[in-house]
Parts: structure tokens; sequence; C-alpha cells
């Protein structure tokens, strides 16, 4: 499989929050933004802004009115003051961390995750997509998993949409990411991938399935009449 953006991914993955200080100099050197030492996760906002610290290129530590411990204190050579406290939101898109935006309260930023996150059950879960993004082959082979009982170990069921020529497949335990997959099945996604094709899965039909069910895709509808997707491979009658 070649490492082009996977069309089925949709919005941002592993969505979370981080507290990070924007830091300045006496020497009015551009600022710099850390995030404030675990030993001192408890401070409170105003605990934090407008108050001297001490930083590396790790972390920040407050020293006005807290106790720094030597060993923490001699990694920092810096001094600097907090002029905000910042909550960063941050996710990932293909495997690589993306800094979304900021905000400046914990509630605003806990707010814009909600918002962006395709909650489970909810959200881009269901999709049609045209049957020319798999060979004609394949597509034989589909209809007919979909008479019969689906092998052990696809990992997908096929089915038949009534009073219609479309095909639908429901993906089981998605997303079909090394790490769901070594949980749930004991069997990384490139080894799923050779058992499919061991087993005689045409490979155009491997391969967008793969593609779905790493973007958490639970419902696949091949149809004809379907539009195709942009950046899905295409194949020719």
């Amino acid at each position: 499989m070649s490492q082009t953006p996977n069309p089925f991914i949709r919005g941002y993955q592993n969505l979370h929050v981080v507290r990070t200080l924007c830091i300045t100099y006496e020497d009015d050197s551009p600022p710099v933004w850390r995030r404030l030492h675990p030993s001192q996760a408890h401070l409170l906002d105003d605990q934090i802004a407008q108050f001297p610290c001490i930083l590396c290129n790790d972390f920040a530590l407050i020293t006005e009115g807290q106790e720094v411990g030597d060993d923490l204190e001699a990694q920092c050579q810096t001094e600097g003051i907090v002029r905000s406290v910042v909550y960063a939101v941050l996710g990932g898109d293909a495997g690589q961390p993306i800094h979304i935006g900021d905000t400046y309260a914990a509630e605003d930023a806990r707010e814009v995750v909600r918002r962006l996150t395709f909650e489970t059950g909810f959200y881009s879960r269901c999709w049609e997509i045209s049957t020319a993004h798999i060979t004609e082959e394949a597509g034989c082979y589909l209809t007919e998993l979909a008479d019969i009982a689906t092998p052990i170990g696809f990992l997908f069921v096929a089915f038949r949409i009534p009073y219609s020529p479309a095909i639908g497949v429901k993906v089981i335990a998605t997303p079909w990411t090394d790490a769901n997959l070594q949980y749930v099945e004991g069997i990384t996604a490139e080894q799923l991938r050779q058992e499919q094709c061991d087993k005689g899965m045409p490979e155009s039909l491997v391969n967008v399935l793969l593609l779905a069910a790493q973007a958490d895709v639970r419902i696949l509808i091949f149809d004809a009449d379907a539009p195709v997707l942009d950046g899905l491979p295409l194949y020719e009658e």
C-alpha cells in the first residue's frame, strides 16, 4: 500500500488539550512556549500567569511561592516570566501531530474538542462509494460473499441491499490499526491484509476495506451509481 493520504479519514484523530505557558525574557527575545513540569500540574492558572519561572527545552517551573528541587532547578538554566496560560488543542492526521489552535481557558478548549470530535456511533461511519473503486472481479467476489456466510477471519460481513444492485459491507473490530487489532485479534493490520489475500480476496477489495477500516468506517456500500471518492484508486471496466 502506498503512503498517500487515506481518503476515508475525516476530521482529526486523538484530539486532546495541553496547557502551555507563553514565556518572555527580560531582553525582549521572542516568546517561547513550554509545558509546566508535572510536579506543578496542580497549580491554578492564576498561580502561574505573570509569575517568574525557570525553564529548559522541555518544561518550565514556577519559582515564586513554590519549592523547586535542586535536581530540577539544575536542569533549568534560563529565567523568564509567564505572560499567559494557553490551552493548546492538538490532534493527529495520518499519525502526524497537528497544532489545531489555542484558547485561553480550559473550558473553551474542551468545547473545541467536543465540536471537532466525530464521536463513535454518531458521525462518519457509513459510506457509499462507486464500484469503480474495485475491479470487476472484486465486485463479483463481493456479490458471491453476500449470498453465503462470510468466512471466519475476514473481519467483515457482506450483505445485499434490498431492491438494489448495491452490495454492503459491515466491517468488524474497527479501527484496523495495529494497536486495536493486536488487542482484539492478536494480529497487525498487515497480517490481516495478508490473511485476506491468502484466502483469495482480490487485492483492490482488500485495499479499500483496509483504508476504510483504518478510518473507523463500519458500513461501506458499493454502488455503481454512487460518486467516486477523490483520492481512492479507480479501475477500468
